[in-house]
């Protein structure tokens, strides 16, 4: 009985699952059929839009495609209408060219009958004068020339004697001027003026080993030289700036030391420059005692000749020190011995007339006062103390050695080659004397040559004549005077050529 119970049982209930799972099973399929309805009606509304989209920007694109095509259509119009009126435009001036070359032919036609007037008039009139006056146009010429020529020479005449008598009443003083501009017999070497040196590298990588890590190296290089180490792209090269040569002329002896020992680190470096200061200083001594021997200058203190062979690092517009310093001692003496004054006193005074310029950076007060300062301290003697301190006159010179410290000192640093001009004060100078040849009448070409120390000046031979030549070149001259500053004499040579070439056949 139970049997049959859970039979039936398991019957009823495999029963009412198969139910429920075919109400599930419709129910999923119906709602699948609603959800494919959806779809399909939201594919063919996003068609309908789509094509609705596609046909406005195709409308779009047409409408601005239309708009260019009118502008297009405007601006070639608008071209068309400009170039038309370029076409006129130029056909008017063509007429009116043709109208004026006309007129200019007219125009020269009746100039070339007057021309054959006023040749007839000319040589009417010169007859006429040769007949007056009795005398040929040649023989007319002679006379003029040769009454200017004695008219000049009167001139010349007075002017030599003016400049006679000026130099009898001033003898004493023009001889002396005289030998002071004829004494140029020294010549120093001229070495440029820098503030910076260059170290050559064997190669690039030494430049990192120089900064060493985090940059230590180069700071206690810096900071123990006093000098700025420039490592830029210059390949295989340092460059060292600063305005102290000494310290400079250290630092580049210290650096070229490490580079050849190889080992770069603070402590290396130290030791380096300490033996680099030792070597400068070497140099500057034997530089000093080989000043005061090329001078024959003996008895200075010691600490004088140190100062003396700073010179030899100093420059001064490009001229060395030092150099300088021993010209002005040979000048001077030579000037003292034409002079018959004490020469060992002035050539003394001429070689420490510039001692103020080793200290003058650490120092306050013109390199004269300085120098002065200095070597009446180490007992030089009260002329000596005055040569130097009124070499620029900044006191009154007392001896006639300090003016003849003076004079050496503008012979040599006032001659040719002593000192560096810069080039654009050069060129501006020989611009301006090419400028004042140029601005008068006649003149067909100018050359400034030899340095700014003569003008040639190519004259029209049509227009300029043999006087004319005379008197420009006086002209030019006293303009040059005037307007130009300059050092020397300036020659002003005129030249007026006329040339007559045939062939021999």
């Amino acid at each position: 009985m139970n049997l049959i119970i859970g039979t039936i049982a398991t019957i009823a209930g495999y029963l009412i699952r198969k139910y429920i799972a075919e109400a599930k099973i419709n129910s999923a399929e119906e709602s699948a059929r609603k959800i494919i309805e959806e779809a399909e009606n939201q594919a063919e509304s996003i068609k309908r839009e789509s094509l609705i989209e596609a046909k406005e920007e195709i409308l779009k694109l047409k409408n601005e495609a239309e708009k260019e095509q009118r502008e297009r259509r405007n601006e070639l119009q608008r071209t068309e209408r400009r170039l038309i009126q370029k076409e006129e435009a130029l056909d008017r001036k063509l007429d009116s060219i043709e109208k004026k070359e006309e007129a200019i032919a007219k125009k020269q036609s009746e100039i070339n009958q007057l021309y054959e007037k006023v040749n007839e008039l000319y040589s009417q009139q010169l007859s006429e004068l040769e007949r007056i006056a009795g005398l040929t146009t040649e023989e007319a010429k002679e006379f003029l020339l040769n009454r200017i020529k004695d008219e000049i020479r009167h001139d010349a005449a007075i002017m030599i004697k003016e400049i006679e008598n000026q130099a009898k009443e001033e003898a004493q003083k023009r001889a002396r001027e005289i030998i002071t501009c004829a004494i140029q017999k020294c010549a120093a070497d001229i070495v440029a003026e820098t503030t910076v040196s260059v170290v050559t590298l064997p190669n690039d990588e030494m430049k990192g080993r120089i900064i060493g890590r985090e940059g230590r190296n180069i700071r206690a290089l810096e900071t123990l030289t006093g000098i700025d180490l420039i490592i830029d792209d210059t390949p295989e090269a340092v460059i060292l700036s600063g305005f102290d040569p000494i310290r400079r002329q250290v630092a580049k002896i210290a650096l070229e030391k490490l580079i050849l020992d190889g080992r770069i680190h603070p402590a290396r470096i130290e030791e380096m420059v300490e033996k680099a200061q030792k070597e400068v200083d070497n140099i500057i001594r034997e530089e000093g005692e080989k000043a005061t021997f090329d001078t024959g200058i003996h008895g200075l203190h010691s600490d004088l000749v140190k100062h003396l062979g700073k010179l030899y690092f100093r420059t001064s517009y490009g001229q060395n020190v030092l150099q300088h310093s021993i010209e002005v001692a040979h000048l001077a003496g030579a000037m003292a011995a034409e002079l018959g004054v004490d020469v060992k006193l002035t050539k003394r005074a001429g070689l420490l007339h510039d001692i103020g310029k080793s200290v003058d950076q650490d120092m306050e007060g013109p390199h004269a006062l300085v120098g002065a300062e200095l070597a009446k301290k180490y007992g030089e003697p009260p002329e000596v103390v005055n040569a130097i301190a009124s070499h620029h006159n900044d006191v009154e010179p007392q001896t006639i050695e300090a003016i003849l410290v003076q004079a050496a000192d503008a012979v040599s640093a006032a001659r040719p080659g002593a000192r560096r001009e810069t080039l654009e004060a050069y060129i501006k100078r020989l611009e301006k004397l090419e400028e004042i040849a140029n601005s008068f009448a006649g003149v067909e070409k100018s050359y400034a040559i030899q340095a700014g120390r003569e003008i040639r000046i190519m004259v029209k031979p049509e227009t300029v004549d043999d006087l004319g030549v005379i008197e420009m070149a006086r002209e030019i001259s006293k303009k040059i005077e005037e307007e130009l500053e300059y050092p020397g004499q300036i020659k002003v040579n005129v030249i007026r050529e006329t040339r007559a070439i045939e062939y021999a056949k």
